[in-house]
């Protein structure tokens, strides 16, 4: 017994002993390296962040902690707003060293005063790779950089390391974008490689900081997009960068650095510049009392912003068709493509420079040329600027470099002159630009030349006057405006289809049917052809005509010219290798080849082609009859919206019309549309919604109650949605590498499209803010707007085909098949 209770007590001994050496030592390691217990804004040498601790700004504007990304199981270090719900990250430290769980210190080293990110194997994967310093502490600050210093040293002049010197993929107010000739540093922004992954993507946005300086957005070292030179105002290509924008802008440009920044006007709202991984630059806002971030601005956003659209010596202008035209002087190098609307190979000057008896034309509201190999001398005057380009033979043309306070400075180009872009005098854009001519052109009346020069063999050469149609601009302006469409005999027509054969023929619809043709010189074509018994296609295809022309976005099909000849009427497209959408998506034999990444990049385009006629075209288009069988497809699966025989136009002010017979398809239409005749910019996205939801399943919406014993796809998507269960919608023919939040954002996008009252859907500009930013909070949706299919409305056995038309609230419904 007295054995038992001496190992008893033993026994309590050494485990007392034990945890009192326990204890011991884990209060060492506090003394070393204490845990932040609470949230602060530093990092010390004695305190470090691991686990679930973040550091809070002073302010407590923004936050810093380990975060996981989407659906991925990786861990990162970076930057959000505390202030905002949904999780917005604007900075990543270990972006190409992921960690694989939480388990890590993020701390001050003590042998160089480094930060240094520690793995759970004990391995640095990250450091701030400063020189050695003592004494440092890092601090996050209100303004969103996270820097390192010395303990009592808070001049940002002697910062020892900055985040906003590493950005990532985000420029927030105060951050500068280029060039430190201290730091030797060039600041710029890399997208995310997808929105699961932060690591280095494909597209930056970076100042080039030779010649006359400008910002480029590349992928993969290509340019996209080009924003002109800083000209004291705004970026040459940026004319919404104007004075009564909500922010402020500065351009430095001396031995010390280059740079752009911009700052808020007002402090209560946030922005942020921001290069998304479907290389698109944007520049968001949020507004408190919206709780939405809002697309303020973004590029490219029209067939002019990209890059050398028009080639050398061409201009590109959305308010022209087509676009590109060639200044004045010059003609086009490739005719043939330059009339097929492909203005790539750029102009070649009519007449030879003399030098000295040459002259000078003044283009005024143009977005400079590029401008990385000009000269600029910012104190010489424009009089004297164009004294130095007459007497430099080489001199191709010059400018101001600072257009504010009455203009100064001077930049000269001696280099072919690319991706210049006209600007309407009301949009504010570009400035005066003075081109180097000879002195016979001196005499011409015009600035641009049409590429229509009389004595040319060229198929495409005759021109058709469309219209003349009269027009209402977004700004209120009314116009009247003739259009010269290319015409192509019939003759050439029938040998380019031979003479319509069926193994040409790539469908049929109710105008009639449409071709694959190939002209002489090697073009691709596609073959529009009015039915001459069609009851319905006159109107429409005037309407076409009339409107397509005047459209240019990559993602709207390319009318390339028509044919009116004895009876016949046929308009040119360019030929779709891959034909239409439907005909991939409802086929079990094809749908396998659209996997997520290609049915994803189908969706976004189709949103930037119908934003585009919503809002960024010349003027507001209302598509009616967007459907899976309208979508076509290029050889690389780019969509391109298609078939503008039912599209209105509506003015400035205009948010809805009403007509008493609806044009469209079952399925696809809205309920205030089908039931009374109301359409507007909301129908389409409706439309678009449906589309999306198809396009994720696989499966049509109408025709959808048959197959499944639902009321419709859209009432399917919604129940599931609700019960959580959205990622059974997918398309079982999709295989299984897809980014399970891209499928879900894009059902919750479809459903928001859907949804019953039109006020409640979102516009396109929104739309095309969800879909290509993961950080974009949306509302959840409310209950979706079924409009039902046609049912029969007589058992008349004697007819041998059913009537495609009904009536509802005295409003008459033609449906239209797919084609």
């Amino acid at each position: 017994m007295r054995n038992t209770t001496h190992h008893h007590h033993g026994g309590r001994r050494r485990h007392l002993h034990l945890l009192l050496h326990l204890i011991y030592y884990f209060l060492i390691s506090l003394t070393i390296f204490p845990l932040l217990t609470t949230s602060k804004n530093l990092i010390t040498p004695t305190q470090f962040l691991t686990g679930n601790q973040t550091l809070i700004s002073a302010g407590e504007e923004f936050e810093l902690g380990f975060f996981t990304p989407g659906i991925s199981n990786n861990y990162y270090i970076g930057i959000w707003y505390k202030k905002i719900e949904s999780q917005t990250v604007v900075w990543v430290a270990n972006r190409d060293s992921p960690l694989k769980n939480s388990s890590a210190i993020l701390k001050i080293n003590s042998d160089d005063g480094n930060l240094v990110l520690i793995n759970d194997s004990g391995k640095s994967i990250w450091s701030s790779n400063y020189s050695r310093a003592k004494n440092t502490v890092a601090e996050l600050l209100d303004n969103g950089n996270f820097v390192l210093r010395l303990e009592n040293d808070k001049n940002p002049e002697n910062y020892l390391w900055q985040s906003f010197d590493y950005p990532t993929d985000t420029l927030l107010p105060g951050m500068k974008l280029g060039w430190d000739s201290k730091s030797r540093l060039n600041r710029y922004l890399t997208s995310w490689k997808s929105p699961d992954d932060p690591s280095t993507g494909d597209f930056s946005f970076k100042l080039d900081i030779n010649g006359f300086p400008e910002i480029y957005l590349t992928k993969k070292q290509r340019i996209n997009y080009r924003s002109g030179p800083w000209n004291g105002l705004r970026f040459s290509g940026v004319p919404e960068m104007k004075s009564t924008s909500p922010f402020t802008f500065q351009f430095a440009m001396n031995r010390n650095e280059v740079y752009y920044s911009f700052n808020l006007k007002n402090e209560s709202v946030y922005s942020r510049l921001l290069v998304i991984h479907t290389g698109v630059l944007q520049r968001l806002t949020w507004i408190p009392t919206s709780k939405i971030w809002n697309q303020f601005w973004y590029a490219p956003k029209d067939q002019c912003d990209h890059y050398r659209e028009c080639g050398a010596y061409g201009i590109c202008d959305t308010n022209a068709s087509p676009v590109c035209n060639c200044v004045k002087g010059f003609e086009p190098r490739n005719l043939q493509a330059w009339n097929l609307r492909d203005g790539r190979d750029g102009c070649v000057r009519v007449n030879k420079l003399e030098c000295e008896s040459d002259g000078f034309l003044k283009l005024s509201n143009v977005k400079l040329p590029e401008s990385g190999t000009a000269f600029v001398d910012p104190e010489m005057g424009l009089v004297q600027c164009e004294e130095l380009c007459k007497r430099n033979c080489s001199c191709l043309g010059y400018s101001n470099s600072n257009i504010s306070g009455g203009g100064a400075g001077c930049v000269i180009w001696a280099e072919d002159l690319y991706d210049m872009r006209q600007y309407a005098a009301a949009e504010g854009g570009g400035q005066d630009f003075y081109l180097r001519v000879s002195a016979a052109d001196l005499g011409l009346k015009s600035l641009l030349l049409k590429p229509d020069r009389t004595g040319r063999t060229d198929r495409f050469d005759r021109k058709l006057k469309v219209g003349p149609i009269r027009l209402i601009h977004h700004s209120g302006e009314y116009i009247e405006e003739e259009l010269d469409l290319p015409l192509l005999d019939f003759s050439t027509v029938v040998n380019a289809t031979d003479n319509f054969s069926d193994e040409n023929k790539l469908g049929q619809g109710g105008f009639g049917c449409v071709y694959k043709g190939n002209l002489v010189e090697g073009h691709e074509i596609a073959v529009k052809r009015l039915s001459k018994n069609s009851g319905q296609g006159v109107e429409e295809f005037k309407n076409e005509m009339k409107l397509i022309a005047r459209l240019q976005h990559r993602n709207l099909v390319r009318l390339l010219g028509c044919c009116i000849e004895m009876e016949e009427k046929m308009l040119i497209y360019e030929y779709m290798e891959n034909k239409s959408l439907d005909s991939f998506l409802f086929n079990k034999d094809k749908s396998g080849l659209l996997d997520w990444k290609t049915r994803l990049n189908i969706i976004c385009g189709i949103a930037r082609g119908l934003l585009y006629l919503h809002q960024d075209s010349r003027f507001r288009i209302i598509h009616r009859d967007l459907k899976a069988s309208n979508i076509l497809l290029d050889k690389e699966m780019n969509p391109k919206i298609s078939d503008f025989g039912m599209a209105r136009i509506f003015g400035a002010d205009q948010t809805e019309a009403n007509t008493k017979r609806v044009v469209g398809t079952y399925g696809y239409m809205s309920p205030e549309y089908a039931m009374d005749g109301l359409f507007s910019i909301k129908s389409d996205v409706f439309s678009f919604g449906v589309l999306v939801l198809e396009i994720v399943s696989g499966t049509k919406n109408r025709g959808f109650y048959q197959t499944n014993n639902q009321l419709n796809l859209l009432a399917y998507a919604w129940r599931l949605y609700k019960e959580g269960k959205g990622l059974e919608l997918i398309d079982s023919a999709i295989s299984e590498s897809y980014s399970t939040s891209e499928v879900m954002r894009c059902i919750q996008v479809g459903l928001l499209c859907v949804q019953e009252h039109a006020e409640d859907r979102p516009n396109m500009s929104t739309v095309v803010l969800m879909l290509s930013s993961d950080c974009a909070s949306m509302p959840q949706p409310k209950h979706p707007g079924y409009c039902l299919g046609r049912r029969p409305l007589d058992t008349d056995s004697s007819s041998s085909k059913q009537d495609d038309s009904c009536t509802v609230n005295q409003v008459t419904v033609t449906v239209l098949d797919g084609r």
